[in-house]
Protein backbone atom coordinates (compact mmCIF):
# COMPACT_ATOMS: atom_id res chain seq x y z
CA UNK A 1 0.00 0.00 0.00
CA UNK A 2 1.20 3.27 -1.00
CA UNK A 3 2.40 5.81 1.75
CA UNK A 4 -0.82 7.76 3.16
CA UNK A 5 -0.77 11.48 3.18
CA UNK A 6 -2.50 13.04 5.79
CA UNK A 7 -5.49 14.33 4.06
CA UNK A 8 -5.99 10.08 4.09
CA UNK A 9 -5.12 9.44 7.04
CA UNK A 10 -7.77 12.21 8.13
CA UNK A 11 -10.32 10.78 5.58
CA UNK A 12 -9.74 7.62 7.15
CA UNK A 13 -10.27 8.77 11.03
CA UNK A 14 -13.41 10.73 10.32
CA UNK A 15 -15.14 7.57 9.22
CA UNK A 16 -13.89 5.48 11.70
CA UNK A 17 -14.94 8.10 14.35
CA UNK A 18 -18.73 7.74 12.83
CA UNK A 19 -17.91 11.50 11.92
CA UNK A 20 -18.04 11.08 7.94
CA UNK A 21 -21.70 11.17 8.14
CA UNK A 22 -24.82 11.38 10.69
CA UNK A 23 -26.61 7.76 10.59
CA UNK A 24 -29.70 5.96 12.56
CA UNK A 25 -27.10 4.58 15.30
CA UNK A 26 -27.92 4.26 18.87
CA UNK A 27 -25.87 5.33 21.89
CA UNK A 28 -25.10 1.99 22.66
CA UNK A 29 -24.07 1.13 18.94
CA UNK A 30 -21.75 3.95 19.42
CA UNK A 31 -20.27 3.46 22.52
CA UNK A 32 -19.60 -0.12 21.38
CA UNK A 33 -17.31 0.70 18.49
CA UNK A 34 -15.74 3.95 20.01
CA UNK A 35 -15.06 1.48 23.36
CA UNK A 36 -15.09 4.44 25.59
CA UNK A 37 -15.63 8.15 24.73
CA UNK A 38 -14.56 11.32 27.31
CA UNK A 39 -17.51 12.57 29.54
CA UNK A 40 -16.35 14.41 32.28
CA UNK A 41 -18.73 16.90 31.11
CA UNK A 42 -21.89 15.83 30.99
CA UNK A 43 -23.00 18.01 28.40
CA UNK A 44 -20.27 17.73 25.85
CA UNK A 45 -20.23 13.97 26.16
CA UNK A 46 -23.93 13.37 25.01
CA UNK A 47 -23.38 15.76 22.06
CA UNK A 48 -20.36 13.53 21.45
CA UNK A 49 -23.73 10.85 20.68
CA UNK A 50 -25.65 13.68 18.69
CA UNK A 51 -22.97 14.40 16.44
CA UNK A 52 -22.87 10.52 15.42
CA UNK A 53 -26.06 9.46 15.41
CA UNK A 54 -28.75 11.27 13.00
CA UNK A 55 -32.12 12.43 14.26
CA UNK A 56 -30.99 11.92 18.28
CA UNK A 57 -32.04 14.21 21.02
CA UNK A 58 -30.43 14.88 24.58
CA UNK A 59 -33.33 13.60 26.01
CA UNK A 60 -32.68 10.35 24.33
CA UNK A 61 -29.38 10.55 24.79
CA UNK A 62 -30.58 11.03 29.01
CA UNK A 63 -32.81 7.70 28.15
CA UNK A 64 -30.59 5.50 27.16
CA UNK A 65 -28.31 6.08 30.73
CA UNK A 66 -31.74 5.39 32.33
CA UNK A 67 -32.00 2.30 30.04
CA UNK A 68 -28.58 0.98 30.97
CA UNK A 69 -27.38 0.91 27.65
CA UNK A 70 -24.10 3.52 28.32
CA UNK A 71 -22.94 3.90 31.47
CA UNK A 72 -20.20 6.39 32.76
CA UNK A 73 -17.41 5.82 35.09
CA UNK A 74 -13.41 6.50 35.38
CA UNK A 75 -12.42 3.22 33.56
CA UNK A 76 -8.97 5.01 31.79
CA UNK A 77 -6.75 7.89 33.52
CA UNK A 78 -8.87 8.65 36.07
CA UNK A 79 -11.05 10.76 33.75
CA UNK A 80 -14.91 10.02 33.43
CA UNK A 81 -16.19 8.15 30.14
CA UNK A 82 -19.29 6.65 28.45
CA UNK A 83 -18.78 2.79 28.40
CA UNK A 84 -20.58 -0.33 27.14
CA UNK A 85 -22.43 -1.08 30.81
CA UNK A 86 -21.36 -4.61 30.57
CA UNK A 87 -17.83 -4.12 30.20
CA UNK A 88 -17.30 -1.26 32.58
CA UNK A 89 -15.99 -3.87 35.40
CA UNK A 90 -13.32 -5.91 33.27
CA UNK A 91 -12.50 -2.38 31.92
CA UNK A 92 -11.95 -0.69 35.34
CA UNK A 93 -9.67 -3.82 36.68
CA UNK A 94 -7.20 -3.45 33.60
CA UNK A 95 -6.93 0.06 33.22
CA UNK A 96 -7.72 1.82 36.46
CA UNK A 97 -5.13 0.09 38.97
CA UNK A 98 -2.75 2.71 37.19
CA UNK A 99 -4.51 5.61 38.26
CA UNK A 100 -5.14 3.57 41.74
CA UNK A 101 -1.43 4.17 42.31
CA UNK A 102 -1.16 7.39 40.87
CA UNK A 103 -3.53 8.81 43.24
CA UNK A 104 -1.90 7.71 46.34
CA UNK A 105 0.24 10.41 46.72
CA UNK A 106 -3.22 12.62 46.32
CA UNK A 107 -4.63 11.02 49.24
CA UNK A 108 -1.80 11.77 51.36
CA UNK A 109 -1.62 14.84 50.84
CA UNK A 110 -5.61 14.85 51.52
CA UNK A 111 -4.66 13.18 54.63
CA UNK A 112 -6.90 10.42 53.76
CA UNK A 113 -5.14 6.67 54.47
CA UNK A 114 -6.18 3.74 53.44
CA UNK A 115 -8.31 3.02 57.04
CA UNK A 116 -10.37 6.44 55.80
CA UNK A 117 -11.19 5.51 52.29
CA UNK A 118 -12.19 1.53 52.89
CA UNK A 119 -15.22 2.67 55.45
CA UNK A 120 -15.88 5.34 53.27
CA UNK A 121 -16.71 2.49 50.16
CA UNK A 122 -18.70 0.76 52.73
CA UNK A 123 -20.46 3.50 53.72
CA UNK A 124 -21.22 4.09 50.06
CA UNK A 125 -22.21 0.43 49.33
CA UNK A 126 -24.53 0.31 52.35
CA UNK A 127 -26.39 2.91 51.58
CA UNK A 128 -26.48 2.49 47.85
CA UNK A 129 -27.80 -1.70 48.05
CA UNK A 130 -30.72 -2.58 46.97
CA UNK A 131 -30.83 -0.80 44.06
CA UNK A 132 -30.85 2.44 45.73
CA UNK A 133 -29.41 5.77 44.34
CA UNK A 134 -28.11 8.99 45.89
CA UNK A 135 -27.49 12.35 44.45
CA UNK A 136 -23.68 13.76 44.85
CA UNK A 137 -24.69 15.72 47.69
CA UNK A 138 -26.50 13.16 49.30
CA UNK A 139 -23.66 10.52 49.05
CA UNK A 140 -21.37 13.36 49.99
CA UNK A 141 -23.97 14.24 53.40
CA UNK A 142 -23.42 10.89 54.00
CA UNK A 143 -19.93 11.18 54.14
CA UNK A 144 -20.12 13.94 56.50
CA UNK A 145 -22.23 12.05 59.12
CA UNK A 146 -19.91 9.28 58.93
CA UNK A 147 -17.22 11.42 59.50
CA UNK A 148 -15.41 10.59 56.97
CA UNK A 149 -15.90 13.97 54.67
CA UNK A 150 -14.08 17.34 55.76
CA UNK A 151 -13.30 19.23 52.36
CA UNK A 152 -14.93 19.43 48.83
CA UNK A 153 -11.13 17.76 47.91
CA UNK A 154 -12.25 14.99 50.15
CA UNK A 155 -15.25 14.48 49.28
CA UNK A 156 -14.33 14.30 45.51
CA UNK A 157 -12.00 11.84 45.78
CA UNK A 158 -14.01 9.29 48.51
CA UNK A 159 -16.25 9.12 45.44
CA UNK A 160 -14.09 8.88 42.76
CA UNK A 161 -12.11 6.11 44.49
CA UNK A 162 -15.63 3.79 45.19
CA UNK A 163 -15.99 3.84 41.46
CA UNK A 164 -12.62 3.61 40.43
CA UNK A 165 -12.31 0.33 42.22
CA UNK A 166 -15.85 -0.60 40.46
CA UNK A 167 -17.90 -0.59 43.79
CA UNK A 168 -20.38 2.74 42.49
CA UNK A 169 -20.72 4.01 39.07
CA UNK A 170 -22.36 7.14 38.15
CA UNK A 171 -26.30 6.73 37.80
CA UNK A 172 -28.54 8.65 35.34
CA UNK A 173 -28.82 12.36 36.52
CA UNK A 174 -31.73 13.53 38.45
CA UNK A 175 -32.18 17.12 37.10
CA UNK A 176 -28.95 18.59 36.84
CA UNK A 177 -27.65 16.40 39.87
CA UNK A 178 -25.26 13.63 39.38
CA UNK A 179 -26.42 10.51 41.09
CA UNK A 180 -24.48 7.75 41.89
CA UNK A 181 -25.46 3.88 41.99
CA UNK A 182 -24.20 0.64 42.98
CA UNK A 183 -21.87 -1.15 39.81
CA UNK A 184 -23.32 -4.57 40.73
CA UNK A 185 -26.75 -4.23 40.70
CA UNK A 186 -26.92 -1.21 38.20
CA UNK A 187 -25.31 -4.18 35.55
CA UNK A 188 -25.78 -7.75 37.02
CA UNK A 189 -24.31 -9.55 34.19
CA UNK A 190 -20.80 -7.86 33.18
CA UNK A 191 -18.90 -9.68 30.98
CA UNK A 192 -15.85 -11.52 32.13
CA UNK A 193 -12.49 -11.19 30.12
CA UNK A 194 -8.75 -12.53 30.78
CA UNK A 195 -6.10 -9.73 30.89
CA UNK A 196 -4.89 -10.64 27.92
CA UNK A 197 -8.53 -10.82 26.17
CA UNK A 198 -8.98 -7.36 27.76
CA UNK A 199 -6.00 -5.57 26.14
CA UNK A 200 -6.62 -7.46 22.73
CA UNK A 201 -10.14 -5.87 22.98
CA UNK A 202 -8.73 -2.45 24.01
CA UNK A 203 -6.75 -2.51 20.94
CA UNK A 204 -9.40 -3.36 18.38
CA UNK A 205 -11.79 -1.19 19.54
CA UNK A 206 -9.16 1.88 19.34
CA UNK A 207 -8.14 1.13 16.30
CA UNK A 208 -11.31 0.18 14.58
CA UNK A 209 -12.51 3.77 16.14
CA UNK A 210 -9.71 5.72 16.02
CA UNK A 211 -7.40 4.76 13.52
CA UNK A 212 -4.56 5.43 11.69
CA UNK A 213 -2.98 5.89 15.13
CA UNK A 214 0.24 4.75 17.09
CA UNK A 215 0.91 2.72 19.72
CA UNK A 216 1.99 6.22 21.55
CA UNK A 217 -1.53 7.42 21.12
CA UNK A 218 -3.29 4.36 22.41
CA UNK A 219 -0.93 4.53 25.25
CA UNK A 220 -2.06 8.04 25.71
CA UNK A 221 -5.62 7.04 25.17
CA UNK A 222 -5.73 3.74 27.88
CA UNK A 223 -3.27 4.79 30.42
CA UNK A 224 -1.52 1.31 29.82
CA UNK A 225 1.55 1.16 29.87
CA UNK A 226 3.96 0.70 26.66
CA UNK A 227 4.38 -3.09 27.15
CA UNK A 228 0.65 -3.82 27.99
CA UNK A 229 -0.48 -1.78 24.61
CA UNK A 230 2.09 -3.84 22.36
CA UNK A 231 0.89 -6.84 23.98
CA UNK A 232 -2.94 -5.95 23.24
CA UNK A 233 -2.39 -5.11 19.58
CA UNK A 234 -0.06 -8.22 19.38
CA UNK A 235 -3.21 -10.29 20.71
CA UNK A 236 -5.40 -8.41 17.58
CA UNK A 237 -3.88 -11.24 14.97
CA UNK A 238 -5.12 -9.79 11.50
CA UNK A 239 -7.42 -7.59 12.93
CA UNK A 240 -4.94 -4.45 13.15
CA UNK A 241 -3.16 -2.93 10.04
CA UNK A 242 0.22 -1.15 10.18
CA UNK A 243 0.38 1.14 7.60
CA UNK A 244 2.56 4.05 6.56
CA UNK A 245 1.89 7.74 6.65
CA UNK A 246 3.44 10.79 5.74
CA UNK A 247 4.07 11.40 9.60
CA UNK A 248 5.64 7.52 10.33
CA UNK A 249 4.09 4.17 10.86
CA UNK A 250 0.50 3.85 12.40
CA UNK A 251 -2.13 1.16 12.69
CA UNK A 252 -5.88 0.68 11.87
CA UNK A 253 -8.48 -1.94 11.32
CA UNK A 254 -7.69 -3.94 8.58
CA UNK A 255 -11.65 -3.87 7.30
CA UNK A 256 -11.24 0.22 7.69
CA UNK A 257 -8.80 -0.20 5.01
CA UNK A 258 -11.36 -2.49 2.60
CA UNK A 259 -13.47 0.90 0.96
CA UNK A 260 -11.44 3.11 -0.98
CA UNK A 261 -9.78 6.15 0.76
CA UNK A 262 -12.61 8.81 -2.03
CA UNK A 263 -12.49 12.52 -1.93
CA UNK A 264 -16.18 12.65 -0.77
CA UNK A 265 -15.33 12.20 2.13
CA UNK A 266 -13.07 15.13 1.93
CA UNK A 267 -16.21 17.54 0.84
CA UNK A 268 -18.24 16.86 4.14
CA UNK A 269 -19.79 20.05 5.57
CA UNK A 270 -18.50 21.32 8.54
CA UNK A 271 -19.21 19.27 11.84
CA UNK A 272 -19.46 21.56 15.70
CA UNK A 273 -17.43 18.88 17.91
CA UNK A 274 -18.23 19.27 21.40
CA UNK A 275 -15.36 20.04 23.73
CA UNK A 276 -13.48 16.63 25.03
CA UNK A 277 -14.42 14.95 21.80
CA UNK A 278 -12.63 11.84 20.93
CA UNK A 279 -12.08 13.58 17.76
CA UNK A 280 -8.82 15.27 19.52
CA UNK A 281 -9.33 13.55 23.29
CA UNK A 282 -8.40 9.88 21.55
CA UNK A 283 -5.03 10.97 20.26
CA UNK A 284 -1.44 12.31 22.04
CA UNK A 285 -0.49 13.60 18.77
CA UNK A 286 -3.20 15.67 17.46
CA UNK A 287 -0.82 17.65 14.96
CA UNK A 288 -2.73 16.56 11.65
CA UNK A 289 -5.93 18.04 12.77
CA UNK A 290 -4.97 20.87 14.69
CA UNK A 291 -2.41 23.26 14.33
CA UNK A 292 0.06 23.54 17.06
CA UNK A 293 -0.43 27.52 16.45
CA UNK A 294 -3.85 26.94 17.40
CA UNK A 295 -3.64 24.87 19.90
CA UNK A 296 -3.87 27.71 22.84
CA UNK A 297 -7.34 28.84 21.40
CA UNK A 298 -8.50 25.02 22.12
CA UNK A 299 -7.28 24.45 25.16
CA UNK A 300 -6.40 28.03 26.66
CA UNK A 301 -2.51 28.24 29.08
CA UNK A 302 -2.99 24.09 28.85
CA UNK A 303 -5.62 24.16 31.66
CA UNK A 304 -6.83 20.88 30.95
CA UNK A 305 -10.48 22.55 29.46
CA UNK A 306 -11.17 21.55 25.95
CA UNK A 307 -13.23 23.66 23.69
CA UNK A 308 -15.52 22.90 21.46
CA UNK A 309 -14.85 22.95 18.01
CA UNK A 310 -15.48 23.63 13.87
CA UNK A 311 -14.02 21.21 12.30
CA UNK A 312 -13.42 20.88 8.44
CA UNK A 313 -12.37 18.52 6.24
CA UNK A 314 -11.10 16.76 9.29
CA UNK A 315 -9.15 20.21 10.45
CA UNK A 316 -10.05 22.18 13.63
CA UNK A 317 -10.68 25.58 11.95
CA UNK A 318 -11.95 27.17 15.25
CA UNK A 319 -14.37 27.42 17.81
CA UNK A 320 -18.01 27.88 19.04
CA UNK A 321 -20.11 28.46 21.88
CA UNK A 322 -23.65 28.52 23.04
CA UNK A 323 -25.65 30.12 24.86
CA UNK A 324 -28.72 28.10 25.93
CA UNK A 325 -31.88 30.38 26.63
CA UNK A 326 -35.73 29.14 27.68
CA UNK A 327 -36.47 28.20 24.01
CA UNK A 328 -33.40 29.14 21.73
CA UNK A 329 -29.19 28.34 21.64
CA UNK A 330 -27.41 31.12 20.95
CA UNK A 331 -24.76 29.65 18.51
CA UNK A 332 -21.09 31.86 18.08
CA UNK A 333 -18.29 30.97 16.07
CA UNK A 334 -14.93 32.04 16.80
CA UNK A 335 -12.67 30.42 13.58
CA UNK A 336 -9.00 30.61 13.28
CA UNK A 337 -9.68 32.45 9.82
CA UNK A 338 -12.23 34.23 7.95
CA UNK A 339 -15.28 32.12 7.32
CA UNK A 340 -15.98 32.17 3.72
CA UNK A 341 -19.28 32.53 2.97
CA UNK A 342 -20.27 28.86 2.43
CA UNK A 343 -18.20 27.86 5.59
CA UNK A 344 -20.51 30.04 7.43
CA UNK A 345 -24.07 28.76 6.06
CA UNK A 346 -22.49 25.17 6.86
CA UNK A 347 -21.78 26.61 10.01
CA UNK A 348 -25.72 27.59 10.51
CA UNK A 349 -26.95 23.69 8.64
CA UNK A 350 -24.91 22.15 11.49
CA UNK A 351 -25.83 24.91 14.03
CA UNK A 352 -29.48 23.48 13.49
CA UNK A 353 -28.64 20.19 13.85
CA UNK A 354 -27.55 21.25 16.92
CA UNK A 355 -30.77 23.10 18.04
CA UNK A 356 -32.77 20.13 17.25
CA UNK A 357 -30.89 17.80 19.36
CA UNK A 358 -31.42 20.20 22.15
CA UNK A 359 -35.39 20.64 20.68
CA UNK A 360 -35.23 24.33 20.94
CA UNK A 361 -34.54 26.98 18.01
CA UNK A 362 -31.04 28.40 16.86
CA UNK A 363 -30.37 31.60 16.78
CA UNK A 364 -26.82 32.57 15.13
CA UNK A 365 -24.54 34.98 16.12
CA UNK A 366 -23.04 36.30 13.00
CA UNK A 367 -19.11 36.26 13.90
CA UNK A 368 -17.23 39.38 12.47
CA UNK A 369 -14.44 37.43 10.91
CA UNK A 370 -16.83 36.38 7.42
CA UNK A 371 -15.55 36.73 4.28
CA UNK A 372 -18.42 36.78 1.56
CA UNK A 373 -17.32 35.70 -1.41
Amino acid sequence: MAVLSIDDVLVLRMRNLLLAKRAARTPAEVVAWMGAMQAQDLASGEWSFGVRCGGLTQADVHQATIDRQILRTWPMRGTVHFVPPADAKWMLEVTGLRALRGAEGRRAQLGLTTAIVTRATEALHAALSGGRSLTRAECVALLIDAGLHTTPEHGYHLLWYASQIGVTCIGPQQGKEQTFVLLDDWVPAPNVLSRDEALATLAIRYFQSHGPATQNDFVGWTGLTASDAKRGIGATGDRITSIETASGPMSTSTASLDDPISNRARDEELLLLPGFDEYLLGYKDRSAMLAPEHANRIVPGGNGVFRPTIVSKGRVIGTWKRDIKKQRVDMHAFPFEPLTKRQYLAFEQTGHMYAEYLQLEANFIEPTRLTIE
